[in-house]
């Protein structure tokens, strides 16, 4: 009986193995297929994106998130291409099922390919299919002879005169609408998933780790001299409050061995808890790279919402009134860059060195002050001078009155 109990398991696990064999093997060879199918879906939602942008002609956000999800799809086109004509010519069975589905894909990759020759970073839409979008270059690089103002109020007049100015009213809302609702639900999503991330990480995974490993290892208990001396100086100040507690007749008296019996213990208990602060700084080094990777991951596959922050951040930026827009300009100068800008650094600085468990070097943090506020001042003032006086130059102008 026990004789054939390895046998039946052995029975089992080549059986489990071929399966697997025969599975992998299938795979190896439908990936043509495979990958033709991957590349023909593309192909179509490429085909439905071309017919869905004539119907947002006047909505240049939609438009962009359009742009965006062609882009998309064309890439996986010329990928899955890419695999169908590598495996194909590797393992030799193109079916010819397959020839009116390659012809379809080819005739939507040449229709882009002339417009990716010419302009290489930006795969836009073929000309018949163009939304009417505004010209997009930077209105701050040109200047008219007339106040942009007057354009304005003869475009309004304009628009309140045309049979479908309600209709594209309506339409202009909807969009300013989910532009907002996804601008917000990004917002949200980068400050959440990363805080999130970094904290269930840490708790659940690093730090029980990382204890384990410093236990394994008999780790020093201190990361740095500040830490060891914050130690002692607590421990200091508690041995110095029952013998102040013992002279002023307050508490009961103590012998010489209760006192050493008490010190002892708030030792243990101070070793405890320093021993962890070491652990929880060790483990803020990793998971703070769990939060970027998340942050940087919720930007990759958040394309469209942030096409349509980009969007909403300039409308409520070129929606503010020029006396804001100067209040903003001195508010963000003072804390940066200001009188009393070096202080703030230097807490910012002491906060991370005590996150990441690093001694706080004096001499580098008061050489960053010397230097990164100067650096930033000559950036802002460059900014101001190269952008905001051509933008806005009453904007320039309500800046200095204020500052003066």
């Amino acid at each position: 009986m026990t004789s054939t109990l390895p046998s039946k398991r052995a029975y089992i696990l080549v059986e489990k193995l071929k399966q697997y064999v025969r599975f992998s093997s299938q795979r190896i060879f439908t990936t043509p297929e495979r990958a033709l199918e991957n590349a023909y879906r593309s192909a179509l939602k490429i085909k439905e994106i071309e017919q869905e942008t004539e119907l947002v002609n006047d909505s240049k956000f939609l438009s962009s998130v359009l742009r965006a999800d062609l882009d998309k799809n064309l890439t996986i086109v010329r990928m899955r291409l890419a695999e169908f004509q590598v495996s194909s010519f590797m393992l030799g069975n193109l079916n010819r099922k397959n020839v009116s589905k390659l012809k379809f894909i080819e005739e939507i990759i040449t229709k882009y390919t002339d417009i990716t020759e010419s302009s290489p970073s930006l795969l836009a839409l073929p000309e018949s299919n163009l939304p009417t979008i505004a010209n997009t270059e930077n209105f701050t690089d040109k200047t008219g002879a007339f106040p942009r103002s007057i354009g304005r109020t003869i475009n309004k007049i304009k628009t309140d005169f045309n049979p479908q100015a309600e209709s594209q009213y309506v339409n202009n809302f909807r969009n300013s609408r989910i532009k907002t609702r996804m601008a917000v639900q990004l917002l949200m999503s980068l400050v959440i998933v990363p805080v999130l991330a970094q904290n269930l990480s840490k708790q659940f995974l690093i730090f029980p780790i990382v204890e384990r490993v410093r236990d394994a290892n008999q780790s020093q208990m201190f990361l740095h001299e500040e830490m060891k001396e914050e130690a002692f100086h607590e421990l200091n100040s508690f041995e110095e409050g029952l013998k102040f507690e013992k002279l002023i007749h307050n508490a009961p008296q103590l012998s010489t061995e209760v006192i050493e019996s008490k010190v002892q213990h708030k030792a243990q208990e101070i070793a405890k808890d320093y021993r962890q602060k070491s652990s929880s700084a060790i483990s803020n080094v990793f998971a703070d790279f769990v939060g970027i990777f998340a942050f940087a991951m919720v930007m990759l596959f958040s394309k469209k919402r942030v096409i349509a922050l980009k969007s909403f951040m300039n409308d409520i930026v070129y929606g503010l009134s020029d006396s804001a827009k100067a209040f903003i300009l001195i508010l963000l100068t003072d804390i940066f860059v200001g009188f009393h800008s070096p202080h703030g650094w230097e807490v910012i600085l002491e906060g991370i060195s005590n996150h990441l468990g690093i001694a706080a070097n004096h001499s580098a943090v008061f050489l960053f002050i010397a230097t990164f506020p100067v650096v930033l001042d000559s950036i802002f003032k460059y900014w101001i001078f190269r952008y905001m006086s051509r933008m806005s130059p009453s904007t320039v102008a309500t800046f200095k009155n204020m500052n003066e």
